[in-house]
């Protein structure tokens, strides 16, 4: 007899049926287990026979054999150990073949039959209710697969339940779908004095999803900016809020089974690897750039990174998606982040202070600076020079404007942006949410500019020396400037703004 239980393998957030066969039969006793699995698969055997040892069940003194199929797919995590428990289980008659049939499982044993938390469930979940599936998942993950719309979940915390719940001997109540909690508390914009041009670039990046660099001195305020960005930016939308979550899943970062509210902020160190800023590893594993998809991507200390791995950020910047190659795999994620960088104009980062910059100023400062390419530069929208705070800024009150007052400006430039671009600005099918994503179409019919502003912008091309990108850029920052003031179209201020923020190189 034959016994076949569905699962699941991933590639990056794209799921992959899995089809377990466990077959018990006469020979020597062996438990063999087939079908390209990884060492987390291979070592199912022996957490599959101690949770059942748990039960009260020895296995057979038969051959066994375990087939994931297909067999040309390679099979990794540790997912695996519930669907092969369920397969022997029916094998044997323990539970009938027949209430596994139409469901997906996934989950790993413990050698006391617990089941526990896996990565993935989220996209299983969805997976699952695209083939009209039910779904067995960990207890603690049932809030998360509660998410996929009309699915039957079942999320056992033991083996033992889950037989009988499918014996009809105990009922386990379908579980309740899952949100974080959103009580985190941001620090507020009112606690940085002066800055107010740092503050008004912070504003636009916000509002438009801009990239950002801020370049000064240490102890300007740069780091402080970019932690109080997470309060300016409005919360996830609901099928936002699936699509961040899905790789946070996959990641194994989504904490105690609910979907993320707020948007990813995430600030690697800068001794970060290629592979830990836009993922892979052995397993291919989403990357920083990814973990923020439709958030912030900070890097502090910007020159600091290694050159390869800034390097490897220019493509995803461009196209919102990251392909990590191997030899044997090719995985994307989606990668539609809004960089903020901080650093300082030189290694020491005193340039402007005749009175503590080192004795190699200026040519310092074009070493440090050209650690970091033209191509990389050319990505950022807003740059934005952060001088040092004087002590008459320190003895300042705190300003009367507060991160609330500003998110609520954000807030509705935000869902202006929504608005006109759902409206079918333009026809690529491409899903924009905000300034920074339009392009084509869609950016020269929003973000045309009046007659005096298109002069502007023409003299400021050819003055500057703008690329294309940089030239399409400056019109999305200056949408973006025209939203903030609640203007129908883009006027000639506002591309003067836009330009006024437009540097290949910082510091100078």
């Amino acid at each position: 007899m034959v016994a076949r239980v569905a699962t699941v393998a991933f590639s990056g957030i794209d799921v992959l049926d899995v089809d377990c066969q466990v077959q018990v039969g006469p020979g020597l006793p062996a438990f063999a287990l087939v079908g390209l699995p990884d060492k987390a698969v291979a070592e199912s055997r022996e957490r599959v026979r101690g949770a059942l040892l748990a039960l009260g069940l020895a296995l057979p003194s038969k051959r066994i054999v375990v087939n994931l199929a297909p067999a040309d797919l390679f099979k990794e995590g540790s997912h695996f150990d519930l669907p092969i428990a369920l397969g022997l289980l029916a094998a044997l008659g323990v539970v009938p073949q027949d209430a596994l049939a139409g469901v997906v499982a996934l989950g790993e044993l413990a050698l006391d039959g617990a089941i526990a938390a896996v990565a993935g469930v989220l996209p299983a979940a969805v997976h699952a209710a695209s083939r009209r599936r039910g779904l067995i998942c960990p207890a603690a993950q049932g809030g998360e697969a509660a998410w996929a719309a009309g699915i039957a979940v079942v999320a056992p915390p033991h083996l033992l339940a889950l037989i009988n719940h499918i014996k009809g001997s105990q009922v386990l109540s379908p579980p309740l779908p899952k949100l974080a909690a959103d009580g985190q508390r941001y620090p507020d914009l009112a606690d940085i004095k002066g800055q107010e041009t740092a503050k008004r670039a912070l504003e636009i990046a916000a509002a438009g999803g801009h990239n950002l660099l801020m370049v000064g001195p240490p102890g300007s305020g740069k780091s402080m900016l970019a932690q109080r960005l997470p309060g300016l930016l409005p919360p996830l939308e609901p099928e936002e809020a699936l699509e961040v979550s899905m790789i946070h899943s996959v990641a194994g970062m989504l904490e105690n089974g609910a979907l993320l509210r707020r948007r990813p902020f995430r600030d690697p160190h800068h001794s970060a690897s290629v592979a830990a800023l836009v993922g892979g590893g052995l397993r291919a594993k989403p990357g920083e750039i990814s973990l923020a998809h439709l958030g912030v991507l900070f890097l502090d200390e910007l020159p600091e990174f290694p050159r390869p791995a800034l390097e490897a950020l220019r493509q995803p910047l461009e196209s919102g998606r990251t392909l990590v190659a191997r030899a044997n795999s090719h995985v994307s994620y989606p990668a539609r982040v809004q960089l903020v960088a901080a650093m300082n104009p030189c290694r020491c980062g005193y340039l402007d202070d005749p009175g503590r910059a080192c004795g190699r100023a200026p040519r310092c400062a074009d070493d440090y600076q050209s650690r970091i390419s033209g191509p990389v530069f050319d990505r950022i929208d807003l740059h934005v020079e952060v001088p040092a705070v004087t002590a008459s800024d320190l003895a300042l009150p705190p300003p009367a404007e507060r991160s609330a007052e500003v998110a609520s400006r954000i807030a509705a430039a935000r869902a202006e942006q929504r608005r006109r671009y759902t409206a079918g600005v333009g026809g690529d099918g491409r899903v924009v949410r905000s300034n920074a994503e339009a392009e084509g179409e869609r950016l020269e019919r929003a973000a045309a500019p009046d007659a005096a502003g298109r002069a502007l912008l023409s003299q400021a091309v050819e003055r500057l020396k703008l690329s294309a990108r940089g030239y399409h850029r400056v019109l999305k920052v200056a949408r973006t400037l025209a939203d903030l003031d609640g203007a129908a179209g883009v006027g000639r201020v506002h591309i003067a703004e836009a330009l006024s923020y437009r540097r290949l190189t910082p510091g100078r």
